[in-house]
């Protein structure tokens, strides 16, 4: 099947903007610019007057795991706060691909999303990456496992201090991380002493593989951390033991920019349009956006779902000018930055030749509150209209 949308104002994220067409072909984009030629197998779609931009990308979410219109346990699949170390768990065992949510993110022009447990743990389950295309998770799976979550600050202090157990405090928090990777580092020798030996290794722990894996490199952790301090101390903690990490939320980033710019520190920052409910908010605001991106630092723009519902991406993001943020930036903050976080940047996040056919069209610019998503497409398969 190919498509060719028509006379579109394109905005490719990694190229300039341009008046003119975009082919797509077998769920993937074909050429750009002028088309002149085409068969009689194509469908032409005139988008005079429109707006073609690739799916947006948020990098943090929790659709689907805290479903839409349902406030009751059951239906809360993000936390399982019964144990500071459930690194076993997976987001996608929670998730509910019917979550009516799902079909306004659409309408808001989000295709792919990191869906991640919540932050009540220490050590809280692994992410995956999935775009909307399907009513089974399995189908919609672009990578998975793709992070080991990890939370500092108040909320497993909360958690756990409420239950009187251990953390309580940002120490044990701490220790608790610290104590979770010598663990790993041991399970890991048996591992490799057993081969030496020859022998079976019959002591597998779904917890202390995720963990394997993160000190293999082969996922990072996603690290919740809204103080500056919570921030230097995972970083510190990574260093230990030498994993890679995105810091998620990233309130008072801000305030360490050249820390976060000389050990190269993605941020996922947000929300931001939102209300101060706990004291380590305090110091939240939009002005963040502006001061990280005019510092160098790969920052992507987070709604945290359901924090902020996911259609209000672009709303979240044009609020942001106000305090001084580039329009430019804020478009590869919701595209090509999230993908290059996550490792797809060779699928998604930008129009070009040879990535994934995953595009909106919108009545106007996707910064005008007047617009609308009028049409999206994922893999070139129409998914909204």
């Amino acid at each position: 099947m190919k498509i060719l949308f028509k006379n579109a104002n394109v905005i490719p994220i990694t190229s300039e903007p341009f008046k003119g067409d975009v082919l797509i072909e077998n769920g993937k984009i074909k050429s750009t610019g002028k088309t002149e030629k085409r068969g009689n197998d194509v469908e032409v779609i005139d988008l005079d007057g429109k707006y073609l931009l690739p799916g947006f990308i948020d990098a943090h979410s929790h659709i689907g795991l805290w479903e839409e219109g349902v406030n009751e346990p059951v239906s809360s699949d993000g936390n399982e706060w019964t144990d500071p170390v459930t690194a076993d768990v997976k987001a996608i065992d929670g998730f509910n691909p019917e979550d009516t949510a799902i079909e306004r993110a659409l309408s808001g022009g989000i295709t792919t999303v990191m869906i991640v447990p919540g932050s009540a743990n220490p050590v809280g389950g692994q992410g995956a990456i999935i775009k909307f295309k399907s009513k089974i998770v399995d189908e919609m799976i672009i990578r998975e496992p793709a992070g080991l979550k990890m939370a500092f600050g108040e909320n497993p202090k909360r958690v756990y201090g409420d239950q009187k157990k251990t953390p309580s405090t940002r120490l044990g928090v701490a220790a608790i991380i610290r104590t979770y990777f010598t663990r790993v580092q041991d399970y890991m020798k048996k591992k490799e002493n057993a081969q030496k030996e020859g022998k079976t290794f019959v002591e597998r722990d779904l917890k202390l593989e995720a963990g394997e894996r993160v000190l293999r490199g082969q996922m990072p952790a996603r690290i919740h951390a809204h103080r500056y301090d919570d921030i230097l101390t995972a970083s510190r903690i990574a260093e230990e033991f030498g994993f890679k990490f995105v810091i998620e939320h990233g309130t008072e980033g801000y305030k360490i920019v050249d820390t976060l710019k000389a050990k190269k520190i993605s941020v996922v920052v947000g929300p931001l349009l939102t209300f101060r409910t706990k004291r380590e908010l305090k110091d939240m605001t939009m002005e963040s956006i502006k001061i990280l991106n005019s510092n160098g630092i790969l920052t992507a723009l987070m709604c945290d779902h359901p924090v902020i519902p996911l259609e209000y991406a672009s709303v979240q993001a044009a609020a942001a000018m106000r305090q001084g943020a580039k329009a430019e930036d804020l478009l590869k903050m919701l595209t090509i930055n999230p993908a290059t976080i996550l490792g797809i940047e060779n699928r998604v996040g930008s129009i070009e030749k040879g990535k994934d056919a995953d595009v909106v069209v919108w009545s106007g610019h996707p910064f005008d509150m007047k617009s609308r998503v009028e049409k999206v497409y994922i893999e070139g398969k129409k998914v909204f209209e």
